[in-house]
């Protein structure tokens, strides 16, 4: 069985070069591998193709990453890695608002991709430390197993980053978890340091699931400890 589990990693990349050197670097290591140049044509695929994860230029012809990410997402729940060439953070807030999973700088190595790559894999396949397959609290309910969340009956879609923060804070409800606990529990992506990233998700968490960006009450801030998942205020 190849790296990927049957299913390829598309990337979405309209520079030849970079293409077909993470491609080649990653067949090397058992992964399956097809690429698509633009952006017009990539939200097709990917919703046809299901693939393991989408590795996702933010620059393409026909369109742009940000807007296959922000139309994928209700469809595909799989890991998306997004590159740029532009350092700004402006661009990385919209990678991560769009859905992105992680978002790297160009001219990012295979290897760091791969690095990337391999730690999203392993957190849809490994949820963090709880026996429970699902949560109902009132009118929200989470199932690990199905990866689905709902409020009001309807589904909440969300990224795989943003899948497990939700799980992992569900999962410990009713306790502060720090920044700190949740770099360590979710090892990867988060396991850079940077808690606007951890910040970003949140809000975005916040955001699909009705609760008050000035006043939230579903997901707090504990000021100087943390973020609190509350089993109240969802009936």
């Amino acid at each position: 069985m190849s790296q990927s589990q049957g299913k390829p990693v598309l990337v979405v990349e309209d520079d030849d070069l970079f293409a077909a050197t993470l491609i080649r670097f990653m067949e090397k290591r058992g992964f399956l591998m097809e690429r698509e140049k633009r952006g017009d044509r990539a939200v097709e695929r990917i919703l046809a193709m299901q693939p393991v994860a989408v590795v996702l230029d933010c620059n393409l012809p026909g369109k742009d990453g940000f807007e296959v990410c922000r139309e994928v997402r209700s469809g595909y729940h799989g890991p998306i890695i997004m590159l740029t060439a532009r350092d700004d953070d402006i661009d990385q807030v919209q990678g991560l608002d769009s859905g992105a999973d992680a978002y790297l700088l160009k001219p990012a190595t295979p290897h760091v991709v791969l690095a990337h790559l391999t730690a999203c894999m392993r957190r849809v396949s490994k949820a963090p430390g709880e026996s429970h397959d699902e949560y109902r609290f009132g009118r929200f309910f989470i199932s690990r197993a199905t990866r689905i969340v709902s409020l009001d009956e309807a589904e909440v879609f969300f990224s795989t980053a943003e899948f497990d923060l939700l799980w992992l804070l569900v999962s410990r409800a009713g306790s502060v978890l720090s920044r700190d606990d949740i770099n360590s529990n979710l090892r990867g992506i988060e396991h850079d340091g940077l808690n606007r990233s951890i910040d970003m998700r949140i809000s975005r968490l916040r955001k699909a699931l009705g609760d008050d960006a000035e006043n939230p009450v579903r997901i707090k801030t504990v000021r100087g400890k943390g973020y609190l998942f509350s089993r109240s205020d969802w009936d």
